[in-house]
């Protein structure tokens, strides 16, 4: 939720119309077999940088930061595979798992390594600094129980798709949910 006085921003790929269907799909049989519809409130997507608050007087500088930033990298296929999970404790995970790409990676780095130059008053997440590029369908309301229930499931399921990476964008929270405010194309 975005603090009084402050916006609530991240930077993700978000999945074409065509396959967040397909990754909804997974989502609305996980929200009812195994009570977990959190993943539900946000488009199917790859985090590529995690929520961050800024004061909201800071809005246009963020806009015109994520307009203007320098990424040399062309458009590329990422081809999305299976699933995986993170085994939290209290808070498991099921993700749809993207295959293994440079592009990918390198598109991550620049942009952390871009925004704290920027914004270096903003405290580092320390997950950012070892990518674990991921689709989420199930989390935060995904009970340990439920988890044991859903995952020996998940774990040999298929699931594949191909995403074609031609742009990234900036999402903004309004205090209900996240909204795309602006695009960067890929050249």
């Amino acid at each position: 939720m975005p603090m009084e006085n402050h916006n609530l921003y991240f930077i993700a790929i978000v999945l074409p119309n065509e396959l967040s269907r397909k990754v909804i799909q997974v989502q609305n049989e996980i929200a009812e077999r195994f009570e977990s519809s959190k993943a539900l409130k946000v488009l199917p997507h790859i985090t590529l940088k995690a929520p961050f608050g800024l004061p909201a007087f800071a809005h246009n500088h963020v806009l015109d930061w994520f307009s203007e930033l320098l990424i040399d990298i062309q458009p590329f296929q990422l081809e999305l595979e299976n699933f995986g999970a993170f085994k939290n404790l209290k808070h498991p995970v099921i993700f749809i798992k993207p295959g293994a790409n440079e592009a990918l990676s390198n598109l991550q780095k620049i942009i952390i390594q871009e925004f704290y130059r920027t914004f270096d008053d903003v405290e580092m997440n320390g997950t950012e600094l070892i990518f674990k590029p991921h689709i989420t369908v199930a989390y935060r309301d995904l009970h340990p129980e439920m988890f044991n229930k859903a995952w020996p499931e998940f774990k040999n399921r298929e699931f594949s798709g191909l995403l074609h990476v031609n742009s990234f964008q900036l999402l903004k929270h309004d205090g209900k949910s996240w909204h795309i405010i602006q695009r960067f194309d890929l050249k």
